[in-house]
C-alpha cells in the first residue's frame, strides 16, 4: 500500500487519510469543520480501510485519531436532517453498525488518538495560575 491513502467525499474534501509507518496504520478522521462527525462517505472509507488492514499482515497496530479540535461528534446530524425517511435511518445504523464489528473483530489492536498537547498545555497553565490565585487568597471565618 501506498503511504498516504485516501477516501474522497467529494473533489475537493479528504473524508479519510491514511498513513503506514512502521507497521502502524494511522487512520485520520478529516472533516474539522464538521467536527469528523460521521458521515455517510466516512463510514463507507473507514470500513473500506479496515477491511483492508484486516488483511494485511504488515499492520501490527491501528490508530484512529481526528483532524482539528475534535475527535468525532457522532453522526452527521445534519446530514440525517436532510434525509429524515426511515428507510434512511436503518441503512445508516445498519452501516455504522457493521463498521464498529468490523472495528472490534480485526485481529490488530485499537487506539483512539486526539492531537490535545497545546489544549492540554493550555489548560495545565490555567489550573496553575488559579492555584497561585487561590493560595494568595485569605478566607475569613
Amino acid at each position: 500500500m501506498d503511504a498516504e491513502n485516501t477516501a474522497k467525499l467529494n473533489a475537493d474534501e479528504t473524508v479519510l487519510l491514511r498513513a503506514d509507518e512502521g507497521g502502524i496504520a494511522t487512520l485520520t478522521l478529516n472533516r474539522p469543520k464538521a467536527f469528523n462527525a460521521l458521515s455517510e462517505e466516512l463510514l463507507a472509507a473507514l470500513q473500506m480501510q479496515l477491511e483492508t488492514i484486516s488483511n494485511d499482515s504488515s499492520v501490527r497496530v491501528v490508530v484512529i485519531e481526528g483532524s482539528g479540535d475534535a475527535f468525532c461528534a457522532g453522526h452527521d446530524l445534519k446530514q440525517m436532517r436532510a434525509n429524515p425517511s426511515r428507510e434512511y435511518y436503518d441503512a445508516l445504523f445498519n452501516t455504522c453498525s457493521q463498521f464498529m464489528l468490523t472495528l472490534m473483530r480485526i485481529p490488530q489492536p485499537k487506539r483512539c488518538r486526539k492531537r490535545t498537547r497545546q489544549r492540554n498545555r493550555n489548560r495545565t497553565q490555567f489550573w496553575k495560575r488559579q492555584r497561585s490565585r487561590n493560595r494568595k487568597t485569605k478566607y475569613i471565618n
